[in-house]
């Protein structure tokens, strides 16, 4: 039985008096299961993965946390029944002036995680927020609102980053992110890795000798609860968690959430549809439980609705792209290759019928400064050198250089548009990459920039510049305008006359708590495509 003074706030709740969201009822705190745990104590801290809020509007965020006091055993260390959460919001991170306050209930089918949808509030300010159970009171985070759709709006400023392998480096990078004065983050992907755990002996990567700095927990990740324990592993990182709790987020998943260069319905190993279908089901799962993400991306059979937009005023247009679930499968075998007739066969798509529709009909000439395309994976078509001798060039065929048919229709479409203010952000090459965007040769005009934000620590410390690869390939690129081997993120400063993005490195991520630099910074001038070296 839940105590008085606590069915009463719920009465109160449900006649909207707290702030109560509309929803399915599985997420109302006055929707009770008999089995709530009414008095819940905690003997260790349960908020050991931190708090975080994503998808802001002009009027709200969600907010997230996930009870677990012991994040690696089964279930997170929590008795297996509902248990009711508090959260508030204030406009002061002292929390003098609380401002919405709320109960929602952390049910065991999603890991006693929460996602509260908070509205009613004022757009464009800062709110601070914290969550209560039993005794227990979560970190602060802080979040914000966006301002309204017909705003002017002179600045937006975010981060792009993702591809943060765990055995691979220190989460400096997040920690240095926390410290920029942001409006939101952007997470490209491949939040979590799903291999095994390699062990502490040595081996080469770029060319020299690597240990893993700290290492995964069991064996590849299949079933749910493994899922949601290499979730959890990560989500202990204390740096990552100052940038969750820093300012809102938006989040993607590429491959690793799910297995390495999976494409829509196929795994890279060949595994029977159905039952790959049903690992893809499991790992979308515990990614949603893990995401401040909305009711909307909540997993149904096995899929989730990933694409959606966010509107800055009148300044910025953002829309955010699921690059992994509905593409085709990759061509030649998901090797590097050159572009042959069945990389360009046009019946080939990186996004599916529905969601290209869905981006075309976004990205039309309106009231916003600018658009952005923040998506998984490299749009610049970048030739490579084979590893083996011949002739002829090579591309990635995991990225868009592999779905041209695909990548020809965007590019046209923003071309005919007339829209000369689109910039694409992007990830997963574990390098920073800054191009501009061109149809098919050298000779045809820029039609967009694309800033490729190198990884947070996947590929430990890397090597620079001074490296074949990079010589190589920016000799095969003339379009290519900036590469490096350096883990960071990249910084998008949005202005009304000017994007300006900064590639910033750490020199190390095998040592805790390196400064952060710029390695280049490039500016494009509001209706002129095409990058300039600031």
């Amino acid at each position: 039985m839940i105590d008085t003074r606590r069915r009463r706030l719920l009465q109160a709740f449900a006649a909207g008096s707290a702030g109560l969201l509309p929803g399915p009822a599985w997420l109302h705190a006055q929707a009770l299961p008999r089995n709530v745990l009414a008095r819940p104590t905690f003997d260790r801290d349960p908020f050991t993965l931190g708090v975080a809020s994503g998808e802001p509007a002009s009027d709200g965020f969600v907010l997230w946390t996930r009870l677990a006091p012991q994040p690696l055993e089964q279930g997170g260390g929590m008795v297996m029944k509902p248990v009711v959460v508090t959260w508030e919001i204030a406009q002061d991170d002292a929390f003098r002036l609380i401002v919405r306050t709320g109960e929602t209930l952390a049910h065991p089918e999603l890991a006693h995680s929460v996602h509260v949808e908070v509205e009613g509030l004022a757009p464009a300010r800062p709110y601070w927020y914290r969550f209560v159970v039993g005794d227990a009171v979560s970190p602060v985070g802080r979040s914000a609102t966006l301002p309204a759709s017909d705003a002017r709006v002179d600045r937006v400023r975010f981060a792009v980053a993702g591809c943060q392998h765990y055995e691979e480096g220190h989460y400096t990078a997040w920690r240095r992110i926390a410290e920029e004065p942001l409006d939101f983050v952007f997470h490209y992907g491949d939040y979590i890795y799903e291999g095994p755990d390699r062990g502490s002996g040595e081996r080469r990567m770029n060319g020299r000798p690597f240990t893993p700095l700290r290492r995964h927990v069991g064996e590849e990740i299949y079933s749910l609860d493994d899922y949601r324990r290499r979730h959890a592993l990560y989500r202990g990182d204390r740096d990552l968690q100052a940038a969750h709790a820093s300012a809102p987020w938006f989040v993607s998943f590429d491959d690793h959430e799910i297995d390495n260069n999976w494409a829509g319905d196929s795994d890279q190993d060949g595994t029977p549809r159905e039952l790959f279908l049903l690992r893809r089901a499991v790992g979308m799962q515990a990614f949603y439980e893990h995401m401040p993400l909305r009711r909307a991306s909540l997993p149904v059979d096995g899929a989730m609705r990933m694409h959606r937009r966010a509107g800055f005023g009148d300044l910025l247009q953002a829309h955010f792209l699921d690059t992994r679930q509905y593409r085709s499968d990759q061509a030649n075998g998901d090797r590097d290759a050159a572009q042959d007739a069945v990389a360009r066969a046009p019946e080939r798509s990186m996004l599916g019928r529905e969601q290209e529709r869905w981006l075309h009909d976004g990205l039309r000439p309106d009231h916003h400064r600018w658009h952005v395309i923040a998506q998984q994976v490299g749009l610049a078509n970048l030739a490579m050198q084979p590893r083996g001798p011949g002739s002829d060039v090579v591309y990635s065929m995991d990225q868009w250089s592999g779905y041209l048919a695909n990548r020809r229709r965007l590019l046209g479409h923003i071309e005919q548009s007339g829209m000369k203010n689109v910039v694409t952000v992007s990830g997963d090459a574990h390098r920073h990459f800054a191009s501009d965007l061109l149809q098919d040769g050298e000779e045809s005009k820029v039609i967009s920039s694309e800033f490729l934000a190198t990884s947070i620590t996947s590929g430990s410390d890397g090597i620079g510049e001074d490296d074949d690869f990079t010589r190589t390939t920016r000799s095969l690129n003339p379009h290519l305008k900036a590469m490096v081997d350096k883990r960071g993120y990249a910084l998008c400063d949005v202005t009304r006359e000017t994007w300006t993005a900064e590639l910033k490195v750490l020199d190390r991520v095998m040592v805790p708590d390196e400064p952060v630099k710029v390695h280049a910074r490039f500016a494009i001038e509001h209706g002129r495509p095409g990058m300039q070296r600031g």
